[in-house]
């Protein structure tokens, strides 16, 4: 009862935080402030939290023990953070190393006195917290490990849509009526998924979109800024990348207004460069974007910056009018959602503890959260999931 409201508000914002290092699974994330960031509601960790305070208050039967449990997992707090405060002094506030030592010091040996003591209660009941946090650090250390070997994978083997587009006559590939929206998190050339779905089924929609969502640290995004537009080749591919932009209070629309404004912003885009004028955007005012749902978030490798200072677009204008005709012929035609379905798996030659995390634990993990495709609010009719297996 008096530690309840604490292990709640700091399970929600340390979870938040270390989803959005890569560190923690897929999890729904409600945002009940509209100006403070770190006032957050998890739904799925709040039901956790229930089951493990009655299992532990049904398996325990003992108030000693809940007690030894707890002033073991309080000490240890209050000792990790005086060996990180110094790391802070030292490399944040950038003072003498000696001070730093001083503070760690004269905190760290009162500390480790009640750390000893609260060693002896181990076996009695303090060995609770301790296994729940090598649990918890394995799942953070193994999902970490699985999303940077599947993001490499991806950096190394996308194709360039030049060369994938020249290889279009020997490969036979047709371009069908209306518009697709590739989802993806790779910012320039095509991601493996697109590529494999090509070759082996040669044909794309006339309009192609390839669409990354960035979530930023600001509350909300104005609608001038919410989508960055850049063409991909000559006007004739019609091919476009579209850098999607949300603030952490911003309600995602529903699928019919996000493609009605997605093709407004575009058709903007065209009528533009109907003169092949110059246009400017300005950008969030943000110090750091924080991924969302497995989306990078650093700065774009096609050019467009996050930064503070106005970025200048060239629009160019070749054809327009029969672009945005192009463009309501597709929209009328149907429109189609593109994901990929990946299955991670380690290499043959890889070792037994690496196959163990990567083809057991990491694919539990990953098949046991939030999909993407939910989170964006993707309609489940319109979707077209490619699968493919990563080597990792």
């Amino acid at each position: 009862m008096v530690g309840s409201q604490a292990i709640i508000s700091a399970t929600f914002s340390i979870i938040s935080q270390c989803r959005a290092l890569k560190c923690f699974p897929r999890v729904k994330v409600v945002h009940t402030s509209n100006h403070i960031h770190g006032q957050i509601y998890i739904p799925e960790v709040n039901w956790i939290l229930m089951v493990l305070c009655l299992a532990v208050v049904v398996g325990y039967r003992d108030t000693d023990m809940i007690g030894n449990a707890y002033g073991l997992a309080v000490i240890t707090v209050m000792l990790v953070t005086t060996c990180l405060m110094f790391l802070v002094i030292v490399m944040v506030w950038k003072r003498n190393i000696f001070r730093a030592l001083a503070f760690v010091i004269v905190f760290g040996s009162v500390e480790l006195l009640y750390f000893s003591a609260c060693l002896g209660k181990v076996h009695k009941g303090g060995w609770l917290p301790l296994i729940f946090s090598l649990i918890l650090l394995s799942t953070m250390c193994i999902w970490h490990y699985g999303t940077m070997k599947k993001q490499a994978y991806e950096s190394n083997n996308k194709v360039s849509l030049d060369m994938l587009l020249s290889m279009g006559p020997n490969l036979g590939i047709n371009r069908v009526p209306g518009l697709g929206l590739i989802y993806s998190n790779v910012t320039t050339g095509a991601p493996p998924m697109f590529s494999h779905f090509v070759t082996n089924f040669p044909a794309f929609h006339r309009i192609l979109i390839f669409v990354t969502v960035q979530s930023l640290t600001v509350p909300k995004v104005p609608a001038n800024q919410r989508f960055v537009i850049s063409r991909i080749g000559p006007p004739e591919y019609r091919l476009f990348q579209c850098v999607v932009r949300y603030g952490y209070k911003d309600q995602r629309k529903d699928s019919h207004d996000f493609e009605d404004l997605l093709i407004e912003t575009i058709s903007e885009f065209l009528q533009r460069g109907n003169n092949d004028s110059e246009a400017w955007w300005e950008p969030v005012n943000q110090q750091e974007s924080i991924p969302h749902e497995g989306v990078t978030a650093s700065t774009l490798e096609s050019g467009v910056n996050t930064g503070s200072s106005k970025k200048m677009v060239r629009f160019r204008g070749v054809g327009c009018n029969k672009e945005l005709e192009d463009l309501k012929e597709a929209r009328e035609s149907g429109l189609a959602y593109m994901m990929g379905s990946t299955c991670v798996l380690a290499c043959d030659t890889s070792s037994y503890l690496k196959k163990f995390a990567i083809n057991f634990v990491y694919r539990f993990l990953r098949q046991n959260s939030r999909h993407p495709a939910t989170a964006l609010g993707i309609p489940h009719t319109s979707l077209i999931e490619v699968g493919m297996v990563y080597r990792v």
